[in-house]
């Protein structure tokens, strides 16, 4: 049995009235990618703050790599790499100079340092960078730095909050590459994203949040299950045809009622057996003379399940569970941005 890198039972944290987790359960086995997913103040940086030992909980427990995130917050810390929604890099200083200084808070020899900081440029392709300061790097390079640094001290966890929020296309995909790799190097790795195509990709279980509660847990394939699995959705020529076309996919419909689409002559169903399914429909429709002007065998997508589970899409604001919004009005997602260290002992720096 694959044994729990990172724990969390009932946690629960409150912003005044608002109730930003509610009992949150999380479990992920060492060597694996648990993606959370949630709108927009559904409680995801909450979380990872409480996991990192940057806020403590309201009530509830935690364990990163073995040890208590309450009652062991030092070792927590040396046996993780964070790497935050925004790259945490000193501008001023160059690449190379962000890894060796890292590497000098972790206590390392300066040698070490110098040699750890040309080992992850390198491996970061921003060898060729190194020596620029970090103010005239892109947004990719400065995540990819960011990432770097979250791996200097080689920690067993890591904890990865949004980490290509903003990137472009290509970017984004250079920053998979790089996460896929510590996975395979045998790296624990917690995700949370917005981009429901990065959760499919990189996550080997996935939890989705809504207003600070795990509403379902699974792999992709167990989620888009959930949904109703693959769907045959029919366009024919003329709407007069309707009730023979409904009829053809009332014949194979898994369970499920022939849902109307956007338009009098569009018609979808969830069915079983998706081939066979859609050989079946279009026998029937040509024996019926019904004229098909477009057909296909739709499997459900992440974002499908997402906006089933929650009612919205990833990007939409989360209603606080407490109220709509903060005594100042920014409601909790400024405050999950805006919230600060709960122990004064612990900086970024540590953190790292």
């Amino acid at each position: 049995m694959t044994t729990a890198t990172i724990t969390a039972r009932g946690l629960v944290k409150r912003y005044g009235q608002v109730e930003a987790l509610r009992g949150l359960d999380l479990e992920v086995p060492q060597g694996t990618v648990l993606a959370l997913l949630g709108p927009n103040g559904a409680g995801k940086t909450t979380a990872v703050r409480i996991l990192t030992t940057l806020l403590r909980p309201d009530g509830g427990s935690a364990s990163v790599a073995g040890a208590d995130v309450l009652h062991a917050p030092e070792e927590v810390r040396r046996r993780i790499g964070l790497s935050g929604q925004s790259a945490a890099v000193d501008e001023n200083l160059t690449g190379a100079e962000n890894l060796e200084m890292i590497g000098r808070l972790y206590g390392f020899r300066r040698r070490r340092a110098v040699d750890r900081a040309r080992e992850l440029l390198a491996g970061f392709d921003l060898a060729d960078a190194g020596d620029r300061p970090a103010k005239t790097y892109s947004g990719g390079m400065h995540r990819r730095l960011d990432l770097a640094c979250a791996l200097v001290a080689e920690p067993p966890v890591v904890v990865l909050d949004e980490p290509t929020t903003g990137l472009d296309p290509r970017s984004r995909l250079q920053m998979w590459e790089v996460i896929q790799g510590l996975v395979r190097a045998g790296t624990t790795l917690l995700l949370t994203t917005q981009y429901l195509e990065e959760a499919d990709r990189l996550a080997d279980d996935i939890v989705v949040i809504d207003h600070g509660r795990a509403i379902a847990q699974g792999t992709a394939d167990q989620l888009k299950a959930q949904v109703g699995g693959e769907r045959i959705e029919l366009v024919i020529a003329d709407a007069a045809d309707r009730p023979a076309a409904r009829a053809a996919l009332a014949a194979v419909a898994a369970g499920d009622e022939v849902h109307h689409g956007s338009t009098e002559r569009s018609l979808s169903v969830a069915v079983r057996e998706g081939a066979r399914s859609l050989r079946v429909v279009l026998d029937r429709l040509e024996a019926d003379g019904v004229a098909v002007l477009d057909v296909g065998l739709r499997r459900p997508t992440l974002d499908d399940v997402f906006l089933t589970l929650t009612g919205r899409t990833a990007e939409e604001e989360a209603e606080p569970a407490g109220g709509t919004a903060s005594r100042d009005g920014r409601g909790r997602h400024a405050q999950e941005r805006d919230a600060v260290p709960a122990r004064p002992d612990v900086t970024p720096e540590v953190t790292r």
